[in-house]
This record gives structure tokens, sequence and C-alpha cells, in this order.
């Protein structure tokens, strides 16, 4: 799309990329990183720069398809790909999503408890009535103005790490030459925190939100039909997906090296919820860091409980041919609505029901984990046809880095079910 005003601030071209990106450190994730420092101090940082290529190469994969095809994944694949396929992949994400939308406003829920008192399981239900409403009643323009600014929650896990004593020369040094291991557990952290950065859900949110911008602006069209629009698009792609992934694994980077630094050097190593994350930093770091990564935690609920929720819907409606899009009033796309309002409701019942939010967030993860790599490979096939993509299929390079992503990601998923069997 042809930037009218060459001067308009970067940040304003910023979206998808950085949606996603900080919608990928979400309560569940900080869980994750929590757990990985905690128990393995600065020993795994090096994961998260290992992922940052992988990351930015496969949600640009996702993006140009959204751009390019005018369309979705879920609708691409239901054009171009057999119906099991569609619907055992999108059947898989939104149970996995449900669940994790669970987890998510049940951390939310725990953390405003500590921070305020009273009962988690009611503000984990207002947290879920909260998400619903602001995505029916606000349209997508000014929704998704919203969600930039709850990224800047996300800084609190930043701002933590400065608080506490960090002993950088150590943390750099352990960062590029790790103690590596093959115990279980620390194959099993391994594979967590690939499974918490590469999510399917952001797959689907990201093209869909492709999608989503060019519906709210008449000059866009899909680059296939509109060829002189590709150039300032993928440039703009370029920019904020490499940002927006950036900025992710940042943030993980700081909750991984904050836990490790304050509660791993402490002895405090089982942390299975961030909620126990922050309640075990209050005296070990002192109150401030504390209410700054309790705070985090709500912040970036907010922006993560609508991604799940939307990805899903998105991933549904394109199966089956639904009218769908955040602008879209709730009366003119109710499948589509209805969904969001489904799999956030059942989410929001699961923390109220006798299951053990630990055990379902891990079935989550494996589930995650297994259909990211079939997801994948047909991201990759889609990104590759030029039924789908016209003259603007992926380029060598971009290819090459998409099939690695993959690789790894059915390496990890191997290395799971490895761990699982001892």
């Amino acid at each position: 799309m042809t930037n009218p005003n060459p001067k308009e601030s970067w940040l304003k071209k910023l979206g998808p990329g950085l949606i996603t990106g900080a919608a990928d450190d979400d309560p569940s994730g900080i869980a994750t990183y929590s757990q990985a420092g905690a128990q393995f101090g600065f020993n795994l940082l090096w994961t998260l720069f290992l992922t940052y290529p992988l990351m930015v190469g496969i949600q640009m994969v996702s993006a140009k398809i959204g751009r390019v095809s005018g369309h979705g994944l879920a609708t691409n694949i239901r054009r171009h790909y057999p119906p099991w396929l569609l619907y055992g992949i999108v059947g898989l994400l939104l149970v996995a999503n449900t669940i994790n939308i669970a987890a998510d406003v049940a951390a939310m829920g725990e953390a405003l408890k500590l921070l305020a008192g009273g009962p988690a399981h009611l503000y984990a239900f207002g947290f879920g009535l909260l998400s619903l409403l602001l995505q029916i009643l606000i349209p997508y323009n000014r929704y998704v103005r919203l969600l930039k600014w709850l990224t800047l929650a996300l800084l609190a896990y930043v701002g933590t790490a400065f608080v506490v004593h960090t002993p950088w020369t150590e943390v750099l040094a352990k960062t590029v030459w790790p103690h590596l291991s093959w115990k279980p557990e620390y194959i099993t952290t391994v594979v967590a925190v690939f499974g918490t950065t590469i999510s399917p859900y952001l797959f689907f949110w990201q093209a869909s939100q492709e999608v989503e911008d060019l519906q709210a602006n008449p000059d866009a069209k899909p680059l296939r039909d509109a060829p002189d629009q590709a150039s300032a698009s993928f440039r703009r792609i370029k920019t904020d997906t490499s940002l927006g992934m950036g900025f992710s694994n940042i943030v993980a980077y700081f909750i991984m090296l904050t836990t490790a630094v304050t509660l791993g050097l402490h002895g405090v190593t089982d942390i299975q919820t961030s909620a126990q994350a922050a309640s075990a930093l209050r005296p070990i770091a002192g109150e401030f860091a504390f209410w700054l990564f309790s705070a985090g935690i709500i912040g970036t609920g907010l922006l993560a409980v609508p991604v799940l929720a939307g990805s899903a819907a998105y991933a549904m409606a394109g199966a089956f041919h639904w009218k769908n899009s955040l602008e879209l009033k709730p009366a003119m796309a109710r499948k589509f609505y209805g969904i969001i309002a489904i799999s956030t409701a059942i989410g929001v019942a699961l923390c109220f029901a006798p299951i053990d939010p630990i055990k379902a967030l891990y079935w989550s993860a494996v589930i995650n984990g297994v259909i990211s790599v079939p997801i994948m490979c047909v991201m990759m096939l889609m990104a590759a046809h030029p039924k789908i993509m016209g003259r603007f299929v992926i380029t060598v390079r971009l290819k090459r880095l998409g099939w690695l992503c993959t690789g790894v990601m059915a390496l990890a998923v191997l290395a799971m079910f490895w761990t699982l069997g001892k």
C-alpha cells in the first residue's frame, strides 16, 4: 500500500506485527519464561536469540499470505487443501486457544488478587467479560489503537530487571556461551520456550489482521490485484514484523533474566504460574518489582485474550466461509462474534471448574506444538504457490528461513515426545 504521507510517524505504520509479537508474551508465556529463569538461571537466555529470526521468518510468511491473497490462512487452506486437513487444524486450534484463554484470565485474576486482595475467580470473570465487550463494541480501527497502547504494559518486565541487582557481565557471557544439558527437564523447558514463542494462533491472527487492514483502507487492494502497492506493503510488513517479534523476544528475555537473578539465585526453582512468580518476587526483589511484574501480567493478558479468541474466530470463519471482521457490527457477523463469545466464555468457565490449570496449560502447549508443524508446512507451501501468491511467491531467502523454522519446531516436537516417553 502506497503511503500517502511519507512523513507519517513510524509508530502509525506498526500494527499486525507489533500486536502479534506483544500478544506472544501472554500470562501463560510469562509462566514459561519465569520457570526457565528460575530453574536454569542464565542458561536458557540463548533460546530467545535463536527464536527471533525464526519468528520473523514464519510471521512474515503469514503476513504476506494475507496481504497478497486478501484472505486469511483458513480461507486459503479451505480453497486449496482437503477438508480433513482444514477441519483438523481449525478444531485443534480452537481447543488450544480456549484452554489458553482459561489460563490467561485465571492468571490475570490471581495477579489482581495479589495487588488488591479479593476473589480471583470474580476478577477472572470480569477480565473475560471486559475483553469480550471491547471486541464487540469497538470498531477495528479504534480497537487496534487500544491494543497498540496495551503493548506498553510489557515494558514493566524490562523495568523490573533494572530494579533488581543484575550481574550484566555474567548475563552477557551466559547468553552467548551457556551451559547446555541433555537432561530431560532441560530439553522439556527448551521445547516449552519454543512452543511458547512460535504459536499457531499467532499465524492466524497476523494473516487476518493484514486482511483487516485491507478492508479498513478503501485505497488498498490484495497485492495480486494491485502489484503497484507491493513495494510499500512489503517494506511495512518487514519493519512491522521485525520490530514486533524483536519487542516480543526482548520482553521474554527480561522476564527470564529477572526471575533468574531473583528467584533462581535464591533457590526458588519451581514456578508454575505467572502469579506465583510475581508473589515469589516480593520478599526477594522488593515491593516495586512485585508491583511491576503483577501489573504486567494484567496488561499483557488484556492484549493476549482478544488475540486468542479472535484468531480462533478468524479460523472458524475462514473454514466455514462466514463473514468475519472486527470492523463489522455483531449483527452482520453473528457467527464470527459468536465464536469469540463462546471461546471466551468457555475459557472463563474453566477457571471455575475443578481442572488443574497447570495440566490444562501443559496440554494446550502440547496441542500447539503438534499442530504448529503441519500448519507451518501448509503455510510454506501456500507462500510458494502461484495460484495463491501470483507473482509474489516468497523469495528463496524467506523460503529457507521459513523451512528452517518449521524444521526446528518439528525437532522440538520430537524432543517433547522423547521427554514424555522417558
